[in-house]
């Protein structure tokens, strides 16, 4: 399915060494469904550098830069440094990935901790806004959140999983939420479908998150597992359908809040000019 109204995925891991061979098409892809424009998720120090690359080279991307709190015990002084120094560039539009993940706990919690709070203290002293994983880290992610947010010119809960509960309580401090093919996924998504359609239409992002997370509703179902940015179309058609809106309404609004948030020029993405 292509969209017809242009598209952003503001989650996509295009410097994942999958894409090292054929990123050229995987692009052609995502601008033949629709896409005008990419956030190049950086997940370390180096993914980060390797994602500013990636859009100095190619039109219509754009990057953050982050520690992901899976990487979080790697978060040195300097290693965070070299993140502040990619903040500068004007091709990264954000500060992370970065929070807290207590499901596979690859890093200590109290260094996730820490470098989600160093993470936020760069997005204030920047002014960029922040995207924000939190998986099973509720608890803790709200409180260290709140305290930074008066401060925040914006941040999204990217690939949000998480309850109703969690949902209203982002909403009420004015986050943005970015829903990806979790939504597709009948195993464990489903609970995303009741909820979805309370998200403020000015508040809701989409993504594909490739190259993970491929869209399970996708028919015919691709051959590869990869997913890639061209299937955004699936996750913004289950999501229309589940909030009760047309996909060409919910295209609109989606690509206008992630042209708000990141502050996208218009330049970076041809396709609408």
């Amino acid at each position: 399915m292509n969209s017809t109204h242009p598209l952003i995925d503001i989650g996509a891991n295009l410097g994942h060494d999958s894409f090292d061979h054929d990123l050229e098409a995987v692009l052609d892809r995502a601008r033949a469904a629709g896409l005008v424009h990419q956030m190049v998720t950086g997940t370390t120090l180096a993914a980060s550098q390797k994602a500013l690359q990636i859009c100095q080279k190619y039109p219509a991307l754009s990057a953050t830069a982050g520690i992901h709190p899976h990487e979080a015990s790697q978060a040195t002084p300097a290693v965070l440094g070299g993140i502040r120094e990619l903040l500068d560039d004007p091709l990264v539009r954000a500060v992370g990935e970065t929070g807290l993940d207590f499901n596979r706990d690859y890093s200590p919690r109290p260094a996730q901790e820490e470098s989600f709070e160093a993470h936020l203290q760069m997005a204030v002293e920047t002014g960029l806004p922040a995207f924000l994983h939190q998986r099973d880290a509720h608890s803790r992610f709200l409180p260290i959140l709140k305290h930074y947010r008066d401060h925040l010119s914006a941040a999204v809960v990217h690939c949000f999983t998480d309850s109703k509960e969690a949902l209203y309580d982002y909403l009420d401090l004015d986050l943005y939420i970015g829903i990806t093919g979790w939504i597709c996924d009948e195993r464990r998504g489903s609970h995303l479908h009741a909820i979805v359609g309370d998200i403020p239409a000015n508040r809701l992002m989409i993504e594909t998150d490739a190259p993970y997370l491929m869209p399970r509703s996708l028919r015919p179902k691709p051959k590869s597992r990869r997913n890639e940015p061209a299937y955004l179309t699936e996750v913004l058609s289950v999501v229309a359908e589940h909030c009760g809106k047309p996909a060409t309404v919910l295209a609109e609004q989606t690509t206008a809040n992630a042209i708000r948030f990141f502050d996208i020029p218009d330049e970076s993405m041809l396709r609408l000019r």
